[in-house]
């Protein structure tokens, strides 16, 4: 895979150093990692597994998963349904039992095949979707309901955390007299009422309606972090990924195929299903000669793939560029933009923040898609030239 750029990179544009990315070094018991949001650390990782493995008749769900998660940080395992998300995070959780591979919390080891810690023992809590709240007893007794201690001490706990989450006036409230988002909060304050080292949470917020979600799911985070807890999140949402992570594993069939800040995953995709996970692209196609492959927008490098290879080029709409034309002509050649092709309007939409437009290319009669800020409607049939940006490219040799 090449990923060719020039020129100005999205994080010069973003205030960050070139090359400032977020890395892993792996040493034989501590982590020292970068993250987007805090300085260099070296501690021991709050959450360690190491190639968990598990298999159903035969067919592994989870196949050796290994990931890490720091104290306070946001890990979102990231992928598409049925790819063995819930399952890892159920053998974390000590409710299911891993074939292979073992789970530590702050270096102490959870379990593997002999040893085995009970759930309850573990300092992990859980948020699921369906938020789980007794209905028979009120906000303070949902919230209670994991605490040990005297009763004064418990209800100190529990009017702390209902004023964090906003909830004070409806402590003896019952959950049926509660909105979605309330009941959520009420979920997240019984989970990190006994101070759990490590959260869980399986798409808690996917009931939400959108404009609530928002709102909701950045308290939760800003209030865990606050806790220094380590968060291992469940979702199939890129865009709710990208939002909520420091870090973010991106899963595919039972596997792992990629981990990283969200900037690195969206602008270093590992494979095509990788680049098409996180947004519409469009895909063209060359055959390279001598590291280079001949298209209608000019030459793309391709180093380190064989001569005859067929590849493809991954480009999102973003950064497709749009020209007028100019009597039949198009704007000139440049190394960050490379040749213009002409192409005519098949179809154009406004979206909201964007509009949507649909080339069809003279060169071969496929499809580009290109959005634009704002609102840009120009007619069917209309011929403009379009450009892509070198340094927002993918290349990957057709599977």
């Amino acid at each position: 895979m090449s990923l060719l750029r020039s020129g100005a990179t999205d994080a010069t544009i973003r205030g960050l150093k070139p090359g400032g990315r977020a890395a892993t070094r792996v040493m034989p018991d501590r982590i020292t990692r970068v993250s987007r949001y805090e300085g260099p650390v070296n501690v021991i990782p709050r959450l360690k597994v190491e190639n968990l493995t598990r298999c159903f008749a035969g067919r592994c769900v989870v196949d050796h998963v290994s990931l890490s998660v720091m104290p306070g940080e946001i890990t979102c395992l990231l992928g598409p349904s049925g790819c063995g998300k819930s399952t890892t995070l159920r053998m974390i959780a000590g409710v299911e039992t891993q074939d292979s591979g073992t789970i530590y919390s702050d270096g102490r080891l959870l379990c593997d095949t002999i040893t085995r810690v009970p759930p309850e023992d573990r300092s992990i809590g859980l948020m699921f979707q369906d938020f789980a709240l007794f209905p028979h007893l009120s906000v303070a007794a949902n919230v209670a309901f994991g605490l040990k201690g005297d009763k004064a001490a418990k209800r100190a706990r529990v009017v702390d955390l209902l004023e964090r989450v906003a909830l004070s006036g409806h402590i003896d409230a019952y959950p049926h007299e509660l909105s979605g988002g309330e009941q959520q909060r009420v979920a997240l304050a019984r989970a990190l009422a006994p101070r759990p080292r490590i959260m869980l949470m399986d798409e808690p917020f996917s009931g939400l309606d959108n404009r609530l979600r928002d709102g909701i799911r950045d308290d939760t985070l800003s209030i865990l972090k606050e806790e220094r807890t380590a968060v291992l999140l469940v979702t199939h949402e890129p865009e709710e990924a990208m939002r909520m992570a420091d870090q973010i594993a991106l899963m595919r069939d039972g596997r792992i195929v990629q981990q990283g800040a969200p900037y690195n995953i969206y602008n270093a995709p590992v494979d095509m299903a990788a680049a098409s996970f996180f947004s519409d692209i469009n895909v063209i196609s060359g055959v390279v000669q001598g590291a280079l492959t001949e298209t209608a927008f000019g030459r793309f490098l391709a180093p380190g793939v064989a001569d005859g290879t067929t590849v493809d080029i991954a480009i999102r709409p973003q950064h497709v560029r749009i020209d007028f034309d100019r009597a039949g002509r198009g704007p000139l050649p440049t190394p960050s933009d490379g040749t213009p092709a002409r192409a005519v309007v098949k179809r154009a939409r406004f979206i909201g923040k964007e509009s949507l437009v649909e080339f069809q290319m003279d060169f071969d009669g496929s499809i580009i898609t290109a959005t634009v800020p704002s609102v840009f409607l120009p007619n069917a049939g209309t011929p403009l030239w379009l450009t892509i940006r070198r340094d927002r490219c993918f290349v990957f040799p057709r599977r």
